[in-house]
Order: C-alpha cells, then structure tokens, then sequence
C-alpha cells in the first residue's frame, strides 16, 4: 500500500510539473496570444532568412507571426497568423527587415487607414514594402556623378573656353569705347557746364544752411552704409552685407573645390581605376563579388532556415517507481534531417561493466579465472544523434543514453502520432536494451506518451508513461554564433 502511495505521489507531481511547464511555454511563446487572432496572406518577392514562427511587428511590437511560407504559382506566399487586438486595413502593406548582422530576417507591416475596410479572417495583403539594395544606391551614385560632370563640363565650356575669352574681350571692348565718347561729350560742353556750376554755386550760396543740414544727412547715412558693409576691426564683427558676401564667397570656393574634386573622381571611375571603378568596369571582379556574395548569402540563408527545437520530457517508471527527465535539443537544417543532442537523469545511474582476469596460487581457486564487475554510478546519461527522415519514416544513428544505438520513428496523422524504437545499451547487459513508445500530441507542443523499456530483459523490464513539451525556440538560433567564443 505503500508503493502506490508513493507512486501516486509521483505521479501527481510529474503532471503538475508538465502543467507548469505547459503554461510557462504558453507565456513565453511567440505565438501567444495568435490563438484566437485571425490569418492573414501575402505574395513576397523574396524570403530569405525568414522562417516559420519568425515575428510579424509592426512599429517595433510583435503582432502575430510567420504560420507558413509555400511557393504557389512560382510566387513565394508567406501566411501569416495575427492577434486578434491588432486589425489590418484594406491599404495596408507587408515587407521585410533585417533583425542582425547574420541575415535573419522578420516582416514588418503598416496596418493601413483607420476607417477603411478592415482585411477579413483568410484575406490578402496587398501592398508590398520595397527595400533598399546595394544595386539600386549604385545606379544612384552612378547618376549624381553624371550629373556633377554635366555642371562642370558646362562652366568649363562657359568659362574656359575661346568663345568665352571672345566674349570678355568684346565687353572690355565696349567700356573702353563707352569711356572715351564720354570724355568727348565733356570736352564739347565744356562752357555749358561752367555756367551751370557757376549758378549751382550762386544756388548753393543761398541755400547754404538747408545744404549744410542735407550734407549732415548724408554723412550719416553713408556712416551706415558703412557700418553695415564695412570691414570690422579685430576682434569686432563685420557688416551685415558684408559678412553676408564674404559667406557666399567661401560657399563658391567650396563647391568650386567640390565640383573638382567630383570631376576628378569621375574621370577616375571612367577609367576603372579605385575600388568604384575597378567595381564597374572590371568584368571579371564583378563576377568574383558576385559570387562572394552569393556564397554569403547561402550561407547565411541555410542558417536562416536552421530550426532549434526544444525537447522537454519527463517519464514515470511504474516497476522502478522512478522519474526519468530528458533535456533535449534538435538542430534541424532542414525538413527531412536534424541533430538530436539530449541530457539524461536516470535514477537507475549509468551502468559499467569491467572484465578483470586473475592469476592465483590459491589452492581452493583456479589458477585461473575471470571476473566481471559491474558499476552503477549516480551520473548523467549523454545522446547526440544524426536524423533522416524518408517518408513516414525517420532513422536515428549515433550515441543514446551514453551507449551506440540506433533508433527508427513512424510519424502517423500529419505527424501527430509516432511510434518510436531504441535499441542501445550494447554491453551493459546480457542482451541490449529495446525500448517502444507511443507519443501522441493531444495538445499543440504538448505530447503524452506511454511504452515498454528492457523489453528483452525480464529482470529489468519495465513500463512508463510521460508528458513531453516540444517547441521552436529561434532565441536559441540567434545565440549559437556566439557559443564558440563563449567556450573558448
């Protein structure tokens, strides 16, 4: 009566510790709060580094995310799951972002016009976000440069040229001729101007004290014309006008500077020479970047896709009356393969099995004979697995539970059910350990499971049954490039 209390209480505190950790997931899960949200599409031109579960924000707020990308028609299309608080309107738009430096990506949307026609449960985004690309800010460089070497061919035709020399020839021409028939119209009205000054100074005899007055006015007006277009002391600021002249002379001086300095980096480009240059006229390097950067970009791209899921389990052992966890990680590159690193604590410890053969001279011994000694330690148990999938099928090959084994997996119900075998434990015992278990996702991430371990051995042969917690942990991803210079 004892056992079953025991294991009642075991058991008990096995499922309230998978309710938590149930509800716990449930908290700090990306998709919390998608459950009762609406589902939304789009049509993207492109998609790489985005993955399923990756985030949907808008404005810096998660509002949904990434529930599927599929290719139809040739076009890329991106299904999208969003919480119910935050609608979509009809002009609303959708595109993409870079969150780091390793080419992941998340997508963005604008929500559209408060007011108009919101996109129902199912509908279509319409709008598409364009981005920025190094091709396009090229074509933008490449056409300022054109256009800074129009303005300097044109001021150096205007300016440099002959006909332009002509031109300042033929004005100074002009005021030289100008000057000399004025001289001429002076001599001719020489007497006429004697007399008109002669009665300018009878008029401004009489009129001496309003001229005196006038004069006063104009001195003081020329004193601030003076203060306002003159030339400071040092240490006092200049004129106004001034001030306002000398800026627009240093402003021409600098684009004059500018404009040779953009004329010699042109000239420098058509020549194909610096990086500039050699990057658009060397045919060869073009091909080179070209495929650097699309070794980059596969590289980065399948580190993208990589998924890191997280594995949780716990399992009661109903003959042992034991709780056997599991803590386990798969990276998984792609659909059909996938790495399974997996901690284990076994109650039952980890059993080693040493052969020690001795020599003796006792005479109610053999001389000699072998012993085998068996040791059960309190550690822990390690897997690292490799993963294929074919079909409904998946097999496993590498290290379980600290020993070589192999394992083969039956996925059932859109994967919603599997049949799992292990065998492994080769020279712990007698004959290997051969374990089933059956697994069944009755809540989404959240698995029960039940089965059969040391089926071949009837002295160890026991029965458990077990809850497993599995999710998609990106958090995980974004910190592995990290982990090796962590370690080191």
């Amino acid at each position: 009566m004892g056992d079953w209390s025991n294991a009642a209480k075991v058991g008990a505190m096995t499922i309230a510790f998978s309710v938590a950790l149930y509800f716990a997931y449930a908290y700090i899960s990306r998709e919390a709060g998608t459950g009762s949200g609406y589902a939304v599409w789009a049509n993207l031109p492109d998609v790489t580094g985005v993955a399923p579960r990756s985030r949907v924000m808008i404005s810096g707020v998660q509002v949904g995310v990434v529930d599927k990308i599929s290719l139809v028609d040739g076009k890329v299309r991106v299904d999208i799951k969003m919480k119910p608080e935050f609608p979509l309107y009809d002009d609303a738009a959708i595109g993409r972002r870079a969150s780091s430096l390793i080419g992941e990506y998340f997508i963005v949307l604008t929500p559209g016009t408060t007011g108009k026609e919101r996109i129902p449960d199912g509908g279509k985004v319409k709008y598409v976000i364009e981005e920025a690309t190094l091709e396009t800010l090229q074509i933008q460089l490449r056409d300022i440069l054109s256009d800074v070497k129009e303005v300097t061919g044109t001021l150096k035709d205007t300016v440099g040229s002959d006909q332009g020399q002509e031109r300042i020839d033929t004005i100074l021409k002009n005021l030289a001729e100008t000057t000399e028939q004025l001289n001429a119209a002076v001599r001719e009205n020489r007497v006429g101007l004697r007399d008109a000054l002669r009665n300018v100074n009878a008029i401004a005899a009489d009129s001496r004290p309003e001229l005196l007055a006038i004069l006063n006015n104009i001195k003081q007006t020329t004193g601030d014309v003076k203060g306002f277009t003159g030339k400071g002391e040092p240490g006092e600021p200049s004129g106004e006008l001034r001030s306002t002249l000398e800026r627009v002379n240093r402003a021409s001086d600098s684009l004059e500077s500018l404009l040779k300095h953009a004329d010699n980096v042109a000239a420098r480009v058509d020549r194909g020479e610096g990086t500039v240059g050699r990057l658009m006229t060397d045919e060869a390097l073009i091909d080179e970047v070209e495929e650097v950067v699309s070794g980059v970009s596969d590289l980065v791209g399948g580190f993208g896709r990589l998924q890191t899921v997280v594995e949780l389990r716990s399992d009661y052992n109903f003959l042992a009356n034991t709780v056997k966890s599991y803590v386990g990680l798969r990276l998984q590159p792609s659909e059909d393969k996938y790495y399974l690193v997996e901690i284990v604590n076994d109650p039952r410890g980890l059993t080693t099995f040493e052969q020690i053969d001795v020599d003796t001279t006792n005479p109610n011994d053999p001389p000699h004979y072998r012993e085998i000694r068996t040791t059960t330690t309190n550690s822990f148990r390690f897997s690292f697995q490799f993963a294929k999938r074919f079909g409904m099928f998946t097999g496993r090959f590498g290290f379980k539970e600290s020993t070589g084994g192999i394992g083969l997996d039956a996925h059932l119900l859109d994967d919603r059910f599997e049949v799992r075998q292990d065998l492994f434990g080769f020279g712990e015992q007698i004959v290997p350990r051969w374990r089933v278990a059956l697994s069944y996702e009755f809540i989404r991430k959240l698995w029960l499971l039940g089965g059969v371990d040391n089926i071949l051995s009837e002295d160890r042969r026991d029965y458990f049954f077990g809850l497993q917690l599995r999710f998609n942990d990106e958090d995980i991803k974004g910190a592995l490039p990290f982990a090796g210079s962590a370690i080191n």
